[in-house]
Parts: C-alpha cells; sequence; structure tokens
C-alpha cells in the first residue's frame, strides 16, 4: 500500500488520493481509515445485504456492496421446474411486489404461446398491479421517514398499507403472496362489496397522506437532511440503466405504461409524476405524488372493471404444457422502475432460461456505490432506502 495516503484539495479538506485503477490506497496501519459493515442485520432494504464501508472519520471514502444473505438463485430453481411450478418462485424474487414477477412471467408465456386474455381479466390484473404499487409506496413511504428518525410516519402508513393488504386478501386469498394471475387470464372476478370497502380505503389515505406531508415532507429537519443529498446525474441514466422514480426525479419521464402501454393503461388518464432536483428530497416527493396518482388510478380502474366476462382463456394442461419455442421479454412499472422477463422456450414442459431485470440489479449496486462516497456514515441509511431497492433482485 502507497503511504502517500491524503492531498489537499483546493477547499483545504483532506481527501484520499486513487490509484491508477480508481481506487483508493488504504493503509489501515495508518490509523486514518477505518472499515466497518453496515449490515446484514434485520430484514428491510438496508438489512438484508451488506456495505463494505471505507471510511475516514465519519465520511465514506469507498464501498463494496454484498448481496445473497436472503433468498436467492431463482432463475436456475425455474429452469428445473414445469412452467406452472415457478409461480410460487416468482412471487419470492421481489417479495414487496410480487404481482410483477407472476404478471411479467404470465405475459412471456402468453406470447409464446399465441394467448389472447379476456378483457375482464385484463382490467383485473391493471387493478391488482396498481394496488400492488400503492402497498409498496406505502411501505416505502415510512422506511424512508424511519431511516431518518422519524418513526412515525411508518405506523401510519404500515396501517395504510394493511387496509389495501385486506383487499388483497379479499380477492386472492394470500396477503402477502397472491398468485392471482395465471397464464390466460386470473383466478376470480370482485368480490360482492369490493368495490365500496376499496373506495373506502382509498379515502383514508387520501386524507392520511394530507398529514404525511405536513409531518415529514414539510418537515425542516427532513428537509434538511435530504435537499441537496444523493443527487442523481441526469447524465448518469442511461449508462446505470436508472428507471422509474429514481429517474423521473432527474427529470426523465420514463414510464413503462407510458413508453410501452399494456394492459389497459392506454384507456386511463393520467401522465409520469416528474422532478427535477434529483436528490433524495425529490425522489421521496415524487414517490408520494406518485403514489396519491395511483390512488386516482385504481378509482378510474374500479370504475371500468366488468362485473361479469370470462377471465381466463383457455390453455392447455398447466402440468404437461410444452410452451412453444422461441424467446420474448415481457415488462411492466412496478414502483421502482421497469421490470421485466426474458423467457426462452425450446418448446419442452421447462423453461430454457429465464431472466429477470429488476431495478434493483443496478440501483443497488453500480449507482449506489457511486453516489455514497463522500456521504456521512449517519446518512448511509437514508441514501440506500431512497433508491428504493430489493436485494433478492440482485442476487436472482
Amino acid at each position: 500500500m502507497s503511504k502517500k495516503l491524503l492531498k489537499w484539495n483546493e477547499d483545504r479538506t483532506l481527501f484520499p488520493e486513487k490509484n491508477s485503477e480508481g481506487k483508493i490506497d488504504v493503509d489501515y496501519d495508518s490509523h486514518k481509515f477505518m472499515k466497518i459493515w453496515h449490515g446484514p442485520q434485520h430484514p428491510g432494504i438496508t438489512g438484508n445485504m451488506s456495505l463494505e464501508l471505507t471510511l475516514l472519520g465519519d465520511e465514506v471514502m469507498d464501498c463494496e456492496t454484498h448481496v445473497g444473505y436472503l433468498h436467492r438463485g431463482f432463475e436456475k430453481l425455474m429452469e428445473r421446474r414445469k412452467y406452472i411450478q415457478c409461480f410460487p418462485i416468482v412471487c419470492r424474487v421481489a417479495v414487496p411486489e410480487p404481482d410483477f414477477n407472476e404478471y411479467c412471467f404470465a405475459s412471456a408465456m402468453e406470447e409464446l404461446a399465441g394467448i389472447e386474455v379476456p378483457e375482464a381479466a385484463e382490467w383485473l390484473r391493471t387493478l391488482v398491479l396498481e394496488m400492488s404499487r400503492l402497498q409498496s409506496f406505502l411501505a416505502w413511504m415510512g422506511g424512508q421517514a424511519g431511516s431518518l428518525g422519524q418513526g412515525i410516519i411508518g405506523q401510519w402508513t404500515i396501517y395504510l398499507r394493511d387496509l389495501i393488504l385486506d383487499r388483497f386478501e379479499e380477492l386472492t386469498g394470500g396477503r402477502i403472496y397472491h398468485m392471482y394471475m395465471l397464464p390466460g387470464g386470473v383466478r376470480g372476478l370482485l368480490p360482492d362489496g369490493f368495490r365500496q370497502r376499496m373506495t373506502e380505503n382509498l379515502d383514508e389515505i387520501d386524507r392520511f397522506m394530507k398529514d404525511v406531508k405536513k409531518v415529514m415532507f414539510d418537515n425542516a429537519v427532513f428537509k434538511k437532511r435530504t435537499v441537496g443529498m444523493g443527487v442523481i446525474d441526469p447524465a448518469w441514466i442511461h449508462p446505470f440503466g436508472i428507471t422509474g422514480p429514481n429517474a423521473r426525479a432527474a427529470g426523465v419521464a420514463k414510464d413503462v405504461r407510458k413508453d410501452n402501454p399494456y394492459l389497459k393503461y392506454p384507456e386511463l388518464d393520467f401522465e409520469p409524476v416528474v422532478g427535477k432536483d434529483s436528490d433524495i428530497y425529490t425522489r421521496a416527493d415524487v414517490r408520494r405524488r406518485d403514489l396519491l396518482m395511483t390512488v386516482d388510478l385504481i378509482r378510474q380502474i374500479m370504475a371500468k372493471i366488468p362485473d361479469k366476462g370470462d377471465i381466463r382463456a383457455k390453455t392447455p394442461n398447466v402440468l404437461h404444457w410444452k410452451v412453444p419455442a422461441g424467446e420474448t421479454y415481457s415488462r411492466a412499472e412496478c414502483t421502482r422502475g421497469e421490470y421485466g422477463y426474458y423467457m426462452v422456450s425450446d418448446g419442452t414442459e421447462y423453461p430454457r432460461r429465464i431472466n429477470v431485470r429488476g431495478p434493483s440489479y443496478t440501483h443497488a449496486v453500480a449507482l449506489l456505490e457511486k453516489m455514497i462516497v463522500n456521504a456521512n456514515i449517519a446518512d448511509v441509511a437514508g441514501l440506500m432506502v431512497s433508491l428504493h431497492t430489493y436485494p433478492p433482485e440482485i442476487e436472482r
């Protein structure tokens, strides 16, 4: 290791020199640097992955991400199972948003097999995907506030999320994993009284989100901790594959629902929520406004879902279904950006290859490692949560 550890910047602050490989020459014997491990220690974004941090005082000088502490290896597991046996697996790739995995997997199968989904099923799928976005945004909102010391927000938003999980349980029989979308359609129509109960839940969310804005977004401490912190340069969007709110907060209006319309989104009235400052505060505010837009979209969908009609196309025996040979890519817009499945079939009862494109792969590894340098150790958790990532998508 080089003994020339530090140099003076123009503003007379110390900063480590980098070697020809762009890495910091660190000599721990000098006692100027310290290495700590941030995680894994609990469930959640900041807990089931680990950051190997190199610190100079309380400032992060270098970061290396480590994943694989949660369930993993989904793609290889699916190659060894029949198509219908993959559905209990795909849900686990992104636990807070299992429905996007169901949709992308089923949609890819349908495209390869030439199956047309009934209209009622398309409306129900659109509803379920927006419900999934809503409950995920609510869970994230509490996590972002909690990472910066505001525990009350999480108590409110987890209560609101439970209301949506009640509706999931009523519609699908499950609160977290639903397996409601199957090849060819969905498992059932709306239960009696569902619309009324959902409307009441949405009204409750609208009321609480006004208080969330006052307590969280109008809070001077929250602003001081987040404004100007963790800025994503718009020039990084395409090279890093940044999507969703992380891109839209930088002024880039990327939204699969508009860019590559699917299901019934062309029949809904909405525009992607966009920000401009691209810091933690802006990303949080984009997600808050996106959450409110999702509430409005669910109201639009509820008004258009037919009460009757076919909900599933005829399919072969699922235990002996040989999907025609070919390859395809199916995508959707989850709370974190573009979610996609690349599927290859060789004409047998088993998938030849499946590749999951989750936003976390780029956001939580390459992007985080770049952004976290020069951050204060106290801001690491807040920065991680602001990117809204799910570690199982990385080690998939």
